[in-house]
């Protein structure tokens, strides 16, 4: 999959088969749109385009007060949808000046003049132009004078639930990690970056890797204790098993959220050192203990149950 990060620069394409979207998080109805891309595309001899923005459109539209929180960074989106064996993504750069296009100029000016697309695979909900007035219904309107196909891929569904982004970010926030991982299709992971703590774990001989993470527009599980596996490209080994807690430490007086992951059997220096967390099952939520001790007795309870949900995902 060729990356195109600039859009001045694109090769001249013709008779494409394109998909337009955000793609955060890749999820079940991505994957689904992306494989009948393909079966398309095999009929035709088309390459295929998926297009998507960055940063988010939300974040340029101010569609909501609150921060955006997404499931991908840019760099995980890519590395996701490399393993899909797509020709080219191309990432627009979203700013107010491209937002306010009117939805036909965006179809003439932008899909035709770059892309010359023979096939256009949109999702049910999928919106352009400004105001967001553009659909399904214009692209399908605007096909005969631009001679292309549009196909519209319905919602798509899991055990009679359709999957949005929007529901596997509440089911994260929430500490729902099944519903998120089984919407998704692979376990959600984020990374970053290990920095000093407190230190008060290795005191009750749970040590902690505390973790700072560098988007700030990246979702973090809601707080509570995680059965997680962990990855570190600079220990050339294979996932290791862990327990994780997000939250404000209560028990020792905390304020501040903080991600602590204790790793299993692991006891060399990683500061500075960057892990990428692998998110498996909700242990329990983040609680109040009366000391020390009592939270001692509870983490060794946690790590048990981390063993047994990890050993029953392999």
């Amino acid at each position: 999959m060729t990356v195109h990060t600039n859009i001045l620069l694109l090769p001249v394409f013709k008779d494409t088969l394109i998909t337009i979207g955000t793609f955060d998080g890749v999820h079940g109805g991505h994957q689904q749109i992306i494989q009948l891309m393909k079966s398309e595309a095999a009929k035709v001899t088309c390459e295929t385009i998926i297009i998507t923005f960055h940063p988010h459109p939300r974040k340029i539209l101010g569609i909501q007060k609150e921060p955006v929180y997404l499931l991908n960074t840019l760099e995980e989106k890519i590395a996701l949808l490399e393993k899909y064996g797509i020709d080219h993504l191309v990432v627009v750069p979203f700013t107010a000046t491209f937002a306010n296009q009117t939805a036909e100029a965006y179809i003439a000016d932008f899909l035709v003049k770059t892309f010359h697309p023979h096939t256009i695979i949109i999702g049910h909900d999928h919106r352009f132009g400004k105001g967001r007035s553009g659909d399904f219904q214009l692209l399908e309107d605007k096909a005969p004078e631009y001679g292309y196909e549009v196909k519209e891929i319905p919602g798509f569904m899991l055990q009679d639930i359709t999957i949005s982004s929007t529901k596997i970010r509440d089911a994260l926030l929430t500490g729902d990690i099944e519903t998120a991982n089984h919407f998704l299709c692979y376990d959600y992971f984020f990374s970053g970056r290990v920095v000093e703590g407190n230190q008060t774990g290795r005191t009750i001989g749970y040590p902690t890797a505390n973790l700072l993470i560098a988007d700030e527009n990246k979702l973090i599980p809601g707080n509570g204790v995680y059965a997680v596996l962990i990855k570190n490209d600079e220990l050339k080994t294979r996932h290791l098993s862990g327990m994780m807690n997000i939250g404000v430490r209560p028990t020792v007086g905390g304020t501040k959220r903080v991600i602590e992951v204790n790793i299993f059997d692991f006891n060399k220096d990683i500061y500075g050192e960057t892990l990428t967390i692998i998110v498996k099952k909700h242990l329990r939520n983040e609680v109040k203990f009366s000391g020390l001790d009592a939270l001692k007795e509870q983490l060794a309870k946690d790590k048990e149950a981390a063993l047994v949900a990890l050993r029953r995902d392999h």
